[in-house]
């Protein structure tokens, strides 16, 4: 087997620079032949992956977060069609890591070993518009509220997990709502609200449960909407993220769907994959089992 390792070294506090090493000794235990590629700037893996001669290569692997699998996904499908692309898998040494859990796969032995069992698995891929150009995420899509978090946590990565924590407390002082316009499979929503998120699997920011019902395979997204919550409510709600339970409020609102399209008042930053890009307005789509995963 022979695959494309495809590093960020700054992942997780400089975690994949450190781990690099015991990785690619891990990878030669098992008779797995490797090139490494190693990200020298931001998004300098779309340009990697983008240029891969693919037909060298059994599996495309993800040293790094849920951004730098983003990166990996959006470089391969900017340049091949899906079924050209071989399996794409994962070594987690991010901070969050949400979607890697979709795919048991908790630590980084788990990469190696999904790597070293090569049992790919066809899941959705969803896609959301910029303009007319179209980008690709696995995890989610979110906006409002948790975007304006994940701007802040940006800011404090080396506390890892408890950075979002910090967010969530600042941006809460300085709550604000935008007015959304959401149309689900032909249904229109529209009204106040706190934040929105688009999950195609159930974690976001590590170990906060987004969607617990959601799957990776079932050709839906599932889709996430807080209204006008008091800054009190929202504090003892939050919380209840990492179990699930959040979906029980009675001001949040959850709905399956294949495509949506949505607006918002004022324009709001996006949040694919962890990654702060994009505005809405924006259009999103699942794609049934479109890439296979390790």
């Amino acid at each position: 087997m022979k695959i494309a390792l495809i590093v960020n070294p700054h992942s997780g506090g400089k975690k994949g620079e450190k781990l690099l090493p015991f990785v690619e000794k891990e990878l030669s235990s098992h008779s797995i032949d490797y090139h490494t590629y190693i990200s020298l700037y931001h998004e300098h893996i779309l340009k990697i992956t983008s240029e891969l001669k693919l037909k060298q290569y059994d599996a495309v692997i993800a040293l790094g977060g849920d951004g730098t699998n983003f990166h990996v996904l959006n470089g391969l499908l900017s340049s091949f069609k899906p079924k050209k692309i071989p399996p794409i898998g994962i070594i987690p040494v991010g901070s969050g890591n949400s979607f890697a859990k979709d795919l048991n796969i908790h630590t980084f032995e788990d990469g190696i070993r999904s790597i070293v069992e090569n049992n790919p698995k066809w899941i959705d891929v969803c896609s959301f518009t910029q303009a007319k150009k179209k980008f690709y995420f696995v995890n989610l899509i979110g906006l409002g509220f948790v975007t304006d978090v994940a701007k802040t946590a940006q800011k404090f990565k080396y506390f890892k997990d408890f950075s979002y924590i910090i967010g969530v407390f600042y941006r809460t002082i300085n709550l604000k709502f935008h007015y959304m316009e959401l149309e689900i499979d032909g249904k229109i929503l529209s009204g106040e609200n706190c934040f929105v998120e688009f999950c195609n699997s159930r974690f976001t920011g590590g170990n906060m449960l987004m969607a617990p019902d959601a799957r990776i395979d079932d050709g839906f997204m599932d889709i996430i909407i807080a209204g006008k919550f008091s800054r009190t409510s929202l504090l003892t709600t939050l919380p209840k993220i990492f179990k699930g339970t959040h979906i029980n409020h009675p001001l949040v609102r959850h709905f399956r769907a294949r495509k949506a399209k949505i607006k918002t008042w004022p324009n709001k930053t996006l949040l694919p994959d962890g990654e702060i890009f994009g505005a809405t307005p924006t259009t999103i789509n699942v794609h049934h089992k479109m890439i296979r995963y390790l």
